[in-house]
């Protein structure tokens, strides 16, 4: 016997619609997010159990709960979802019923869920560049302070020079403290992005998908970390195409008849996966031939950021190759070199007149 659970979660309750497959009577029920009514509803249930539901920022909680019970967790895609609704009219318990009427029928539209220890790396990656943008915060701040003293350090305003100096400005009282304040903060948040940045490189020391990213130029720790626990396994992406559209990195068609128009990128996906990416673009083009051409022939042609997200997208497409095929950097460029000298070798030649 297999149960199936719909649910409509939302972060203080959740809709219920469950049916089993011995006789296939539907229940409904109603759960509050307080105390143990979830986890005694969840655990009544004996033999194989399937619970479907959108997927949510708030629901990690549930779906480590319902793991702990050995329950099967689907997770749909939202859009997907609402695309097959045969009705406009919507509340909780039509979306309930319409996940699991899709289940049944089997048209759930799922998405990959990511491993635990997936998940846990890619909260730590969030969580680093949540402290990053507060430092910047900060260090913004204290160039505003010391632009309207007279003091331009630019770069070296947080140097040991550069602090020395900040301090030794005459302020008024308030904009001391403040002063003081974001200095003490900048100071805490380094050492807090330290000890994370090295919790991380442990992590990363020990799997080899990162070593063998990490052999291409411009992909470091974070970017290798955040392609690594975005795309694998790769065997689920059958083409370039299809891990390009997963990332957001694809351009919108809007297309009619002999008009094609290309538009901007979808952005759908990770966007902390397409930041770091054109992070490590910028430093991958300092360093590899290939990839610095290609990026000042589009600078010319097109723009600047244009470019970077270009060179984002093919960094993208050449980790997954690197990954699907478990190839290192060298061994990319020897198999690049190996095809372009075939292409030459078997190109028709023209005939003397």
């Amino acid at each position: 016997m297999t149960v199936y659970v719909g649910v409509d979660f939302h972060a203080r309750q959740q809709t219920i619609r469950y049916c089993n497959s011995a006789d296939g009577e539907v229940h409904e029920s109603e759960l509050q997010h307080k105390g143990e009514q979830v986890r005694e509803f969840y655990g009544q249930f004996q033999g194989e159990v399937i619970v479907g539901l959108e997927a949510s920022g708030y629901s990690a909680w549930f779906e480590e709960l319902l793991e702990s019970m050995r329950h099967e967790v689907w997770l749909g895609n939202p859009a997907e979802i609402r695309r097959k609704a045969p009705r406009r009219q919507k509340n909780d318990r039509r979306d309930a019923d319409l996940i699991l009427d899709l289940m049944l029928k089997g048209d759930f539209p799922r998405l990959h869920r990511f491993s635990a220890e997936s998940r846990l790396v890619l909260r730590q990656l969030r969580y680093r560049h949540k402290l990053v943008k507060v430092r910047t915060i900060a260090k913004n701040s204290l160039q505003a302070i010391s632009l309207g003293a007279g003091l331009t350090e630019k770069r070296g305003l947080l140097s040991q020079r550069g602090q020395e100096r900040l301090r030794g400005l005459t302020l008024p009282p308030v904009l001391g403290q403040q002063r003081e304040e974001w200095l003490q903060m900048v100071a805490q948040l380094d050492k807090r992005i330290a000890t994370l940045e090295a919790t991380l490189e442990k992590t990363a020391a020990s799997d080899e998908q990162i070593k063998l990213l990490r052999t291409h130029p411009g992909i470091g720790l974070l970017s290798g970390l955040v392609v690594r626990h975005t795309i694998m396994p790769v065997a689920r992406f059958s083409t370039t195409r299809k891990v390009v559209a997963y990332a957001g990195l694809d351009p919108v068609e809007d297309s009619s008849g002999s008009r094609t128009r290309l538009g901007s990128i979808s952005k759908e996906g990770s966007r902390l996966l397409r930041f770091l990416l054109n992070e490590a673009g910028q430093t991958a083009c300092r360093r590899d031939p290939d990839l610095k051409r290609f990026y000042q022939r589009l600078v010319h042609r097109r723009n600047r950021q244009k470019a970077k997200v270009a060179v984002a997208r093919k960094l993208l497409v050449r980790s997954f190759i690197m990954l699907r095929d478990q190839i290192d950097y060298a061994e990319f460029l020897r198999r690049g070199v190996a095809a372009r000298s075939a292409r030459k070798t078997h190109r028709p030649s023209m005939p003397d007149l």
